[in-house]
Order: C-alpha cells, then structure tokens, then sequence
C-alpha cells in the first residue's frame, strides 16, 4: 500500500522547526548583506543627484550674487513702511516702538525686520525654503532653560517665523553683528571681518550636519555651559558666570511673583508700571469673562496632555499689559499671572501673532491660525521648547502662549569687546545651521556652500552695504520725527 503524499512529507518535530527558522534567519541575514552594497549604490545615487541639484543652483544664483547691496530705484519709503506696520497696534504705544528704535541704528535694525524683509525680496534667491525665523538678529538669541532644567543657547524669538528663504536668515544675521561693530565703536575691517567669519562658521557647521546621522543632527544642541567654559576673556567669563546664577538662583517665575506683584495682596496682583506695564480696564470692559474663557480653553487644547494636567493645577489670578521688545511694540501683548493650590506662581506671556513680515514675499502660508505658525516654527528650529508653548484665538485677533522667562539669559552687545563679539557671531552661525539642518536638506546646502570662501565674502559684502542701508532708513526715521510725521515717546 502506497503511502499518501501527507505521509511522504517530513515529521514536524520542534527540532525541526527550530532548524526552519534558524535557516530563515541566516538567509535573511545573507539577503541583507548581499544587499548592504546595492543600498551604498543607492545612497550614493541620491547624493550624487543632490549633489548635481546644488551645482544646477549655483550655475543659476551664483554664491557671489548673494553679495552686495544697492537700493532699487523704486524703493518703498521705509517710514512709510514702518507707519503701515504699525496699524492695528494699540495706538498709545506705537509712540513708544518709534522711541525705541530712534535710539540708534542698531535700535532701528531690530525693529526693521519688515523694512529688511521687503528689501530682500528684490535680492537673488536660491530658491531654497526652509522653516526660517525671519527676524534673525543678534538679539534674538540667548540662554534659556528647557523642560528636563537644562540650560542651552538657541534662537528665542520666533514672531516672524515663517517658511521663507534660508538665506535671509544668513544675511540679517551677519548684518546684524555689522551694525552691532558699528555701534560698539569698532573699525570697519572689524566689522566686515566678523560678518565674514559668521557667514564661514555657518558654513563650516551646516557641511557638519550634512556628514552626521540624520537623527543626531536633529538631537544635537548647544550647551550653555560648555559656551561659558570656552570663553578666553575673564571678565565677561565672570559676567556671564553670574548672569546664569543670578538666573538660576531660583526659579523664574518667584523672582518675577517678588518684583511684579504688589507686595501683600490677597489675591495676589501684577503691579501697575505704565507705560510698560499696566491693567487696560478698557479693553476689560470690550471683552467678556466668556471670550477669557474660550480664549483660556483654546490655549489648554493647544498643549500636549500631559502638560494640561498640569496646567490644570494652577488658576489664573490676574492679567496685565506688558510692553515687550522693540518690534512687538504696540501689538496687544501681555502677562497673566497663576497659582498653584500650594501658591506656586506661573507667569504666562502672551503675545499678538500676526502675518510674518516674510510671508507677502514668499507666499507659503501652512497656518492659517498665526500663533500656531510661531509654534510650529519654533518647536521646528529650537533644540527644546518651552513646555507651556501653545496658541490660542481672541475675539478678534491671534495669540501665542509661552512662560514669561524661564532662566533667560539675554546678550549683553553693548560690552562686547572685538573678539568676544566675534566669537557670539559665530555662536549665532552655529546655532543658526542647526536650526535650519533640522527643517531643510544639509546635505544640499553645504554642496550649495561648497569649500571656498566665495558665500562669506559675498555675505561680508552683503553686510557692509546693507548696514549703511540702515544707517539711511535710521536718519529717515530721525527726521521724520522732528518733521512731526510720526510721534516718538522715549523712557530712558
């Protein structure tokens, strides 16, 4: 009698089927090697194809044509410019925002970013965009505090975030240390040559990122302490030494409850300090304890949930106007103070979010909600965010949320002398090639960039002109002022 074919088939032991899946293994494993060089290829071939894409870039916008400025002769009037900016803010501080700038060209830098935005527009473009900051000063990068309490440098103002050309990022920000040289009294050579330096160090940083893991690149962040350990000159080692504990002496949000609040009060309340800091009763009266609420709410959803509950832990006690910056002047800004059960304080700051000076240029709008573009933006570019973070929707117009301070720790320009101002430019460039390396392709970039000099001298010449640039629009904005065509307050 035949045996059937269920009989001829082999006995499936565990033994066996142990041996099955051992020679499964060790064939998947040989299909993986034998694949290894095929994938090399394969990467190879895409960086190959990067690589032509940053040569095909160059041969259209030359590094050398990022270079240079000269005024169109159809150029907007840059008071024009700053009086069209300036509707919609609270009327009785847009005075203020005039003051502020008028104080020097650097004042009038930091808050010209539209000026700056729309005189870019009309530069060459590589084409390129990526997740931006669109106000990227000097200014606007310090020490803060992260959620697992440690303390990094990052970029810390992100209003004007937007997606957006990666090379205007490169060009205010070289600008900037220009115009900074210039007001601290440096030579011209100085000045150009710490513009060169910070172009060359982004440069330099960016081909850094290109070569590592994509995850690391990500991770990577800039500690505070390690900037502070590197200084070479005692004195501002020993400033900064003491801004960071002064700081951390305690936490921020005590040492703001101390100086803001009027000593004493039951519940506690945020002390009137016009014109800076002040309760707008009018505005009070405009908007409904149900608006507050919506707007509270909105805020809450905006947060991840882990954070709402403990969020929830605190209850809102008191708001107030708080006059921030130089561009953010007149835009309906503010701080609300919160208590915990066991009387902890939390200073929350909100701010107005409205259209980034860069978006009429560029045309990409992902957001349309302008707060949860500066949070987007800035969880995109920072290293570590702020964990209170998030966006929310008045009755008329759009917010953004964030802890008041949380160990911020600010430049100190003005004492800066040559090599410390040189080495922070080239801080910033660092801090800056990380931030795009994390929305943008590294890779092509850096074969963009290349390995000569040709992108920091052309960004070197570029900062030169364009701070003269400034130094005009400055004097326009003076004499505007004594012509009466606009009112500027000065609180110094």
């Amino acid at each position: 009698m035949s045996r059937t074919t269920d009989e001829r088939a082999p006995r499936l032991t565990r033994k066996s089927v142990k041996a099955t899946a051992e020679e499964k293994i060790s064939a998947a494993r040989r299909a993986h090697r034998e694949s290894v060089p095929l994938s090399q290829a394969t990467l190879l071939e895409r960086a190959a194809e990067r690589q032509a894409k940053a040569r095909a870039i160059r041969e259209k916008v030359p590094r050398k044509a990022l270079g240079g400025w000269k005024a169109p002769k159809n150029r907007f009037d840059p008071v024009d410019l700053l009086i069209e900016t300036s509707k919609g803010r609270v009327p009785s501080l847009v005075p203020i925002r005039y003051g502020r700038m008028m104080a020097s060209p650097f004042a009038f830098y930091r808050g010209a970013a539209a000026v700056m935005a729309g005189d870019l527009a009309t530069t060459e473009r590589t084409g390129v965009n990526l997740q931006i900051c669109g106000d990227c000063h000097l200014v606007n990068f310090g020490g803060f505090a992260t959620p697992e309490r440690k303390l990094v440098f990052d970029i810390n103002d992100f209003d004007e975030t937007a997606i957006g050309p990666w090379e205007w990022d490169v060009k205010r920000l070289c600008a900037s240390l220009f115009v900074a040289s210039r007001a601290n009294g440096f030579s011209e050579s100085d000045a150009k040559d710490m513009a060169w330096e910070a172009a060359a160090a982004y440069k330099t940083h960016l081909a850094e990122y290109a070569e590592m893991p994509l995850l690391e690149a990500w991770y990577d962040h800039i500690d505070l302490q390690d900037v502070i350990d590197r200084m070479q000159d005692a004195e501002m080692k020993k400033l900064a030494i003491k801004s960071v504990s002064k700081a951390v002496e305690f936490t921020a949000h005590t040492k703001e409850f101390i100086k803001l609040t009027v000593a004493g009060g039951s519940p506690p309340r945020i002390q009137d300090e016009p014109p800076l800091i002040y309760h707008d009763d009018e505005l009070a009266n405009h908007i409904t304890l149900e608006e507050r609420q919506l707007a509270y709410d909105d805020y809450r959803n905006s947060l991840s949930p882990e954070r709402r509950v403990l969020l929830d832990r605190f209850e809102a006690v008191d708001s107030a106007v708080k006059v921030v910056g130089v561009g953010s002047v007149g835009t309906y800004c503010g701080i609300m103070l919160m208590v915990s059960g066991s009387g902890d304080p939390l200073f929350l700051q909100f701010k107005e979010a409205r259209q980034s000076v860069v978006e009429p240029f560029i045309g990409i709008v992902p957001y349309k909600h302008h707060g949860q573009r500066v949070v987007a933006g800035q969880r995109l570019m920072q290293a570590a965010s702020d964990m209170f973070l998030g966006w929310t929707q008045g009755p008329t117009r759009q917010f953004y949320v964030r802890q008041l301070r949380d160990a911020k720790i600010s430049p100190q320009i003005e004492v800066m002398r040559v090599p410390n101002l040189r080495r922070y430019g080239r801080l910033c460039a660092h801090t800056l090639a990380r931030a795009h390396a994390r929305s943008g392709d590294a890779v092509l970039l850096s074969a963009y960039l290349g390995k000569s000099d040709a992108f920091a001298d052309a960004i070197a010449s570029f900062s030169a002109a364009y701070a003269d640039q400034n130094e005009r629009d400055h004097a326009a904005l003076v004499k505007a002022v004594r012509a009466g065509k606009v009112e500027a307050v000065s609180l110094s």
